[in-house]
């Protein structure tokens, strides 16, 4: 008996393509036979965990042949804490990308639609075609999100608003009134969903949206964070939501059982306890930053002002050339062709040795 398995799947699964990550640094040298590869290529922290979280992670390892709390409530309990909310108001995720299609799928329909931006997070299309549902992207304006354009976007059947802030692959943010004057647009029967992945780095911008503060106001805003980037935990997958608590109850209708890993747990409750970690993260950070742009303008090679842990350069040409020396070179870079931006290298910032590698293996490229 034969049967064409690729039939079998939903009609938006047939047209997806899996997510790509970036190219682990075992397999370059696997496959090139080089060493002393350098990876920033997935916006990691290249400061690697607080000492505190590894202590955490070691206590809870005698634990491990048990199941996790399913609830999280010590993470839960850590972040309603530090952030002044209730408990109820939280889901916990696999990652927040997890939380991202929770929420695709507890609240939107095949017959429905989704709008978000060009050059946004690539999980936002793929989590919209995967449940059936219309995708509807509006142009960009700067790089960044264009509110006016996305408001205009939406349509009766639009159940769903995806805004990254700051936004990856671009490093662009809304400012405070841009994205309140939004959400006063927007109708309540459409969730808004806010992405704040890379939030601790742009949280000291004073202009910088405080969007727990309308959560109140706006039963249908949903905010989105993560542990992997500033706290240093992305090998464990752990990210959550903040919302409404009646959100939350649905949310967690459609959440998997044990979701969030023991350690995982254990590691993001003990992380949030860190504060001069996420401080010096966030130092390190900027000061990384302001190396590599240096090195861009003196090579005259123009970039996208970031407010996250990477920044996006154009090359001026096409970048699988130059992407390809630099692996041979041992760099390991983002090419962010897939997001309609050919010329561009989306470049997470590394240690200061990381940084002046790729600053230097580039030059040796482009010249």
């Amino acid at each position: 008996m034969t049967c064409d398995i690729f039939k079998l799947a939903t009609p938006g699964v047939q047209g997806l393509h899996p997510y790509q990550p970036g190219k682990p640094i075992e397999e370059l040298e696997r496959e090139y036979g080089i060493k002393n590869v350098i990876k920033l290529a997935s916006n990691e922290n290249p400061l690697g965990p607080s000492p505190v979280v590894l202590e955490a992670i070691r206590s809870n390892l005698k634990d491990i042949s048990r199941y996790p709390d399913g609830n999280g409530f010590n993470l839960k309990k850590a972040l309603a804490q530090k952030y002044g909310i209730e408990m109820d108001m939280i889901t916990l995720g696999n990652g927040s990308n997890d939380v991202l299609e929770l929420i695709a799928r507890a609240f939107v329909t095949p017959t429905q639609s989704v709008v978000f931006s060009e050059y946004a997070f690539a999980v936002y299309p793929i989590v919209t075609q995967a449940i059936g549902a219309k995708a509807i992207v509006t142009p960009a304006k700067n790089w960044g999100h264009d509110l006016v354009a996305m408001q205009a976007a939406i349509r009766e059947d639009t159940r769903l608003v995806f805004i990254a802030n700051p936004n990856n692959p671009t490093g662009t943010w809304i400012n405070q009134s841009s994205l309140k004057n939004f959400l006063e647009t927007v109708p309540a029967t459409v969730l808004v969903t806010v992405d704040e992945a890379y939030f601790e780095y742009a949280v000291e911008n004073p202009v910088y949206p405080n969007t727990l503060e309308w959560l109140a106001f706006y039963p249908n805003l949903i905010i989105t964070r993560t542990f992997s980037k500033a706290y240093g935990l992305a090998g464990l997958r752990v990210g959550y939501s903040i919302s409404h608590p009646e959100v939350a109850h649905l949310l967690n209708r459609v959440r998997q059982p044990f979701n969030v890993n023991s350690l995982a747990l254990s590691a993001a409750t003990a992380a949030l306890s860190d504060n001069q970690y996420i401080e010096k993260s966030v130092a390190f950070n900027f000061a990384g930053m302001q190396k590599l742009i240096q090195a861009f303008d003196e090579m005259k090679l123009p970039y996208i002002d970031s407010a996250c842990n990477f920044v996006s350069v154009d090359v001026g040409r096409p970048v699988s050339e130059i992407y390809e020396k630099l692996l041979r070179e041992g760099v390991i870079v983002r090419p962010v062709g897939n997001y309609g931006m050919p010329q561009h290298l989306r470049i997470s910032i590394g240690t200061e040795t990381e940084n002046q590698k790729l600053i230097a293996a580039l030059k040796k490229i482009l010249t």
